[in-house]
């Protein structure tokens, strides 16, 4: 709910847990207005699958690791300018990242979870001007 409150974004994530030190998920997330003036307005959607290992005693929570991809679409901005005037032209690309994040997951025993965490890939294409893509949040939800 914050992405979308804060940065007209829509983001769903769902973890299926191997064992209790690793699990897998997905995150996707799309912006609901391509024109706002955030932290990642060249990026309009992105689907993430991760990989988390997790350091700690209790059943797949605590502080982890997580090694992720990142495939995203957006726009690239270019200005041309002649002797009268600027015209700018966006581009649309597709590109795809490689990355590492480190967080916490904190789970209750009645099964609630809030997480938090902070990465950074590289995008491997080409395509996006913007070489370094951030992946983070805070997120709550709901273990089943």
């Amino acid at each position: 709910m914050s992405n979308l409150i804060g940065f007209k974004w829509v983001d769903f994530s769902y973890e299926n847990l191997l064992n209790e030190e690793s699990s897998i998920g997905v995150g996707l997330l799309f912006s609901l207005d391509s024109d706002i003036g955030s932290i990642d307005e060249y990026r309009n959607f992105s689907l993430t699958p991760y990989y988390r290992f997790f350091f700690s005693n209790k059943y797949a929570q605590g502080f982890f690791v997580e090694a992720f991809g990142m495939l995203h679409t957006g726009k690239n901005d270019f200005y041309y300018d002649d002797d009268f005037n600027s015209t700018r032209v966006d581009e649309k690309y597709t590109d795809f990242a490689a990355g590492i994040s480190v967080g916490a997951k904190f789970v209750t025993k009645r099964g609630f979870v809030a997480e938090i965490y902070a990465g950074i890939g590289r995008d491997l294409l080409g395509q996006s001007e913007i070489e370094v893509v951030g992946r983070g949040g805070v997120s709550i939800g709901k273990r089943f």
